[in-house]
């Protein structure tokens, strides 16, 4: 498997597992306070605020990246494109107050700052894995 495709697949499961772990009592602390969409109390790993919605997000992006990992060009579309989207979700929901109805999925001070890494780390590999795809293509074969 390329390593663009091999990476879109790794991201793509990680955002299975946190999505089936927001719905898993215990590990989302205050579970009973999930509700469906906007300001809930439930916290993944006590630190992330989730929803149903929030989680259900999770879930169709881990998905899209499993799907996008069948090909390299829509493996790197899914890191570089996805990387994108969760940067901008970072400055609309530094924008937006916390409590606010803006706040739909909900999206607390550690959910903003895991946005930013997540599109930054999503672009970044997708940027590394093409530059070492393009490196061992050009290199002469002994």
């Amino acid at each position: 498997m390329q390593p663009v495709k091999r990476a879109a697949a790794a991201v793509g499961a990680a955002f299975l597992l946190v999505g089936v772990l927001g719905f898993v009592p215990g590990i989302t602390k205050h579970y009973d306070e999930l509700a469906f969409a906007g300001h809930s109390g439930a916290l993944l790993l006590g630190l992330f605020a989730v929803s149903v919605l929030h989680n259900l997000v999770h879930l169709l992006f881990g998905v899209l990246g499993l799907l996008s990992a069948k090909l390299p060009g829509t493996a790197r579309l899914f890191l570089m494109a996805g990387g994108g989207l969760y940067v901008l979700l970072w400055v609309w929901g530094s924008a937006i107050g916390e409590h606010t109805r803006a706040n739909f999925l909900p999206i607390n001070t550690a959910d903003n700052w895991l946005h930013l890494g997540l599109g930054a780390g999503m672009i970044l590999l997708g940027i590394a894995v093409t530059a070492a795809e393009r490196a061992r293509s050009d290199s002469p074969v002994n």
